[in-house]
């Protein structure tokens, strides 16, 4: 074989080699941990394809870093010792930035400020948060609702306390009658109360919380910073005004949390 020749085809075979490599990283995977019945921030639709506010962030996300997003259901608790196992890259599920949970796990900026329901059967005589007491409460488990809940036990003195592995199995027990009311995140709630089958519930009241929701991911994940610049990016462009507006119906505040760009959060303050 010619030098010549021997030359072209090591430079071809080079060049093939450098593509290749670009490919791999451009279709790089990541695994996203969800919580599959948390309408509309995450939930899997008729075709068993995850949908919502959150997945089209998390969507954003990797188009933006060269990478595709694999999603998969875990039940709530199920989600951190996902992240804490470092089995998945990230996780999404309305979650709250707070102190002990920052003490085993990263999150990134928070883009909702978030606000608890009340929700109750039509004519519960519930219309405040003073009303829950001597009422059968109940929340999902490891959830910010729960937490809020058992921290304020003694000052809201409510009878008693259910605690629930999924949204779905809680609302059943506000249908029939075994719990007086349920705690979550108000934009669930009423998300939840406009399907056909939970006619006959509402939300009877509003608990302004300030907490604030973001994607949690492994403690120090060296992928943290490239996902809390494409947010801001998102924040910054336009994007994130239209997907809040997509799925929530209305504008986002101009000078929100949501079209803020902001750091790496230290604390859950």
């Amino acid at each position: 074989m010619k030098t010549g020749t021997r030359l072209m085809l090591g430079l071809a075979t080079a060049a093939v080699t450098a593509l290749s490599s670009v490919a791999a990283f451009a279709t790089e995977t990541l695994k996203i941990g969800s919580y599959p019945a948390n309408p509309p921030w995450e939930y899997k639709n008729e075709a068993g394809e995850f949908e919502g506010f959150e997945v089209d962030i998390i969507n954003e996300i990797a188009s933006r870093i060269d990478a595709t997003a694999e999603f998969s259901g875990l039940d709530f608790r199920a989600l951190f010792v996902a992240t804490a196992s470092r089995r998945v890259d990230a996780v999404i599920s309305s979650l709250t930035i707070t102190n002990e949970r920052l003490e085993a796990q990263s999150f990134t900026q928070p883009y909702f400020s978030g606000a608890l329901g009340i929700g109750t059967k039509d004519g519960a005589g519930i219309a405040r948060v003073e009303d829950l007491k001597g009422k059968r409460v109940g929340s999902i488990a490891t959830s910010f609702p729960e937490n809020w809940l058992k921290e304020r036990e003694g000052e809201l003195g409510y009878a008693s306390y259910a605690s629930y592995d999924s949204t779905a199995n809680m609302l059943t027990d506000l249908r029939s009658g075994r719990i007086d009311a349920a705690v979550n995140d108000i934009v669930s709630l009423r998300y939840a109360f406009t399907q056909p089958q939970m006619s006959g519930l509402t939300v009877a009241a509003e608990i302004p919380t300030g907490d604030k929701f973001a994607i949690m991911m492994p403690k120090g994940s060296d992928k943290l910073e490239a996902f809390n610049d494409a947010l801001s990016e998102i924040k910054t462009d336009g994007t994130m005004a239209r997907l809040y507006e997509k799925w929530f119906g209305v504008a986002p505040a101009a000078d929100s949390l949501t079209l803020t760009p902001l750091p790496i959060p230290t604390s859950g303050d």
